[in-house]
């Protein structure tokens, strides 16, 4: 049977399950109430939104993401006075906290959120105090346009960095001589230029100790350039709560979570910058719209994705750069866990995308998910895949899925077109359902699609169908979902991705021009016309060996098998049985005249899925009711019971 056939007859179960476990994720997912409270904190958020205790309730923070976390109240009355979170020098901590007296607390995490309730933050109300305030702005601190003039050396003036950032005013330059340097830096003093004298020898080391690298907090137009980050917990090098920021010339290797990234930010560039080694993703712009930012020349490899972008929208540009070795590749997805859901109109042009779905570097638990994806747009809108190389990938070379949280994200009004995709396992091309309306796909090079006549029945310009998507791209990731909470996935160690050879230098080096980040995107010379699909590299070669499929699902791994068949096979299992059991039932029935048997034949025969089942609720059968609920409402209980249980264990809901 035809994909497309196959999806008519599960687009209903399916989209109840979905609808089923994105209700059991909301409830609870964004209040938590009781007498005692054990709150988890993810990477970026806490585990609800809105938490309620009664006057003498207890408050339990526990961490549990990659980076290390904590909670301060907004105005300072409280902390958890540490820092704790899952990585194995804080396994174990926690802090419990009671609250005696009534009232409204918003609270935040110092690292990933801002005291006006912007990122990582959340509200406790101690008895009855009213509903949820809104975010404010991020408040963060204006940037010289120009550089002071003021040159500050490193080691020569100040042994640290971080004691030649303390000194340094608005607009100096930092110059790092070659060396070592065993330090995390902060920055706060905006439109700060910190540059290597030597990309490859001026080395920030975290020596797997420190969270970050550089951390600049709601200090605008910081620029870092021509070094090198490494062997962080967290990020490499991280700006959050920023208007104007640029990575330039810049290597992060193995920082645990992120290498490259900007949180809550606007107005920024990462060019010509290499990140591997990250759990998480090489480089992540995340909870901006609009983010009025560039991607470009860059390379991200051997990390559990190459670029992920939560809830990251308009005017966000992914240009000339190379994704590879990758978990996957190139991931704009949507969550809520931080604010502006969903992401949308995201452009992604003229980009290498090859080899991703390498088991062997870190991987993050969400990650996993996406393994084996060249392109994959979760759960956003309006945005542009264009112009694009896409090769080698084990699943899809270029995906549009719905992606799952709290809430069902479906995927609506998303353009792929002029893309070469070659080498996929699964399909080069692929919708996965539920979807909304208006995706499309046009002359692009490939050879498979799923559905199949994706762009015949989904083009830009002709012909689009509104329910024409497959299933086995959803499914299938649930399986890989389940094989994280069952502990089956590969896990390998922080800091065993392989290591980069010397990077590209800032042309110019110690003497180039300096320029505070203000004003980035609209200096910066885009010209997405002018892009072309990149070449082929030498040397290498498209895949020739397909994966095996069977229904669109990919036989990859035992867990996303079963779900992916169970998906498509079950519905048929159950619609020949109830259609059996129907006919049999009108062929010996006395009741009914001629014309009404050939009537309620024809609604069985003609109308999918839901005609046998109005004839089993309505059609008058001598079968008792009983028997009738049983085989056709515990059919359908049974089927979603496993995709329950698999969210449950995979730890989606």
């Amino acid at each position: 049977m035809s994909p497309q056939r196959g999806l008519r007859s599960l687009a209903l179960p399916v989209l109840a399950w979905a609808l089923v476990l994105a209700g059991c994720a909301s409830e609870g997912g964004s209040v938590l109430t009781g007498d005692d409270l054990v709150v988890e904190m993810f990477d970026n958020r806490f585990a609800a939104e809105e938490l309620h205790v009664p006057v003498g309730g207890t408050v339990t923070f526990v961490g549990a993401g990659l980076a290390p976390h904590n909670a301060m109240a907004a105005d300072g009355a409280w902390s958890t006075e540490t820092v704790f979170g899952s990585l194995e020098q804080f396994e174990g901590d926690e802090a419990t906290l009671t609250f005696d007296q009534p009232g409204r607390y918003e609270f935040f995490c110092t690292f990933h959120g801002h005291a006006d309730g912007s990122g990582m933050a959340a509200t406790l109300i101690v008895g009855d105090a009213g509903a949820s305030a809104a975010a404010q702005g991020s408040g963060a601190t204006a940037a010289p346009s120009e550089w002071s003039g003021t040159t500050l050396l490193v080691p020569q003036d100040h042994t640290t960095i971080q004691s030649a950032v303390d000194t340094a005013a608005p607009g100096d330059l930092i110059l790092v001589e070659s060396g070592v340097y065993p330090e995390q830096v902060t920055v706060t003093t905006p439109g700060l230029v910190i540059r290597g004298v030597d990309r490859n020898e001026t080395i920030i080391d975290g020596e797997y100790v420190r969270e970050n690298g550089i951390e600049v907090f709601e200090a605008d137009g910081v620029v870092v350039e021509n070094l090198t980050v490494r062997n962080t917990l967290g990020n490499g090098v991280f700006w959050t709560g920023v208007r104007g920021y640029r990575a330039s010339y810049v290597t992060v290797v193995d920082a645990r979570v992120y290498g490259i990234y900007a949180f809550d930010s606007s107005d920024g560039l990462f060019e010509h910058s290499y990140a591997s080694g990250a759990y998480d993703a090489g480089f992540y712009i995340g909870q901006c719209d609009p983010c009025e930012a560039v991607i470009a020349d860059s390379i991200a490899e051997w990390n559990g994705l190459g670029y992920s972008g939560s809830n990251a929208s308009t005017n966000l540009y992914l240009v000339r750069s190379v994704w590879r070795h990758n978990g996957a590749g190139i991931v704009p997805n949507t969550i809520d866990g931080e604010l502006l859901p969903p992401f949308h109109d995201v452009t992604i042009i003229g980009n290498l995308v090859h080899d991703n779905g390498n088991r062997d570097n870190p991987t993050g638990d969400s990650e996993w998910a996406g393994w084996g994806n060249g392109i994959l747009l979760a759960g956003g809108n309006t945005s542009t895949v264009e112009r694009n190389r896409v090769v080698n990938h084990p699943v899809a070379g270029i995906v549009i899925p719905p992606n799952l949280d709290r809430n069902f994200w479906t995927s609506s009004g998303n353009v792929v077109r002029h893309n070469v995709v070659q080498g996929s396992g699964r399909a080069d091309l692929a919708l996965a359902g539920p979807a909304g309306t208006g995706n499309c796909f046009e002359d692009n090079d490939h050879s498979t699609s799923l559905p199949v006549g994706l762009e015949v029945f989904q083009s830009c310009d002709g012909l689009r169908l509104p329910w024409l998507y497959e299933l086995g791209g959803s499914t299938e990731q649930l399986g890989r979902i389940l094989e994280n909470g069952l502990g089956l996935r590969p896990d390998p160690a922080h800091g065993s991705a392989p290591k980069p050879g010397p990077q590209p230098q800032l042309p110019g080096g110690a003497d180039a021009p300096v320029h505070p980040a203000v004003g980035v995107l609209a200096s910066y010379p885009l010209d997405l016309a002018s892009l072309e699909v990149p070449e082929l590299p030498e040397g290498l070669i498209v895949s020739q060996t397909k994966g095996f499929t069977m229904f669109g699902v990919l036989f990859a791994s035992a867990a996303s098998v079963f779900f992916g068949l169970y998906a498509y096979f079950l519905p048929f299992v159950l619609y020949a049985a109830w259609v059996a059991i129907a006919l049999w039932d009108l062929t010996r029935r006395e009741d009914l005249g001629k014309g009404a048997i050939v009537g309620w034949t024809a609604i069985v025969l003609v109308v999918p899925f839901v005609g046998v089942i109005v004839y089993h609720a309505f059609g008058g059968s001598p079968i008792p009711g009983w028997q009738r609920a049983t085989f056709v409402g515990g059919g359908l209980a049974a089927y979603l019971v496993i995709f329950v249980v698999g969210a449950v264990v995979g730890g989606v809901v």
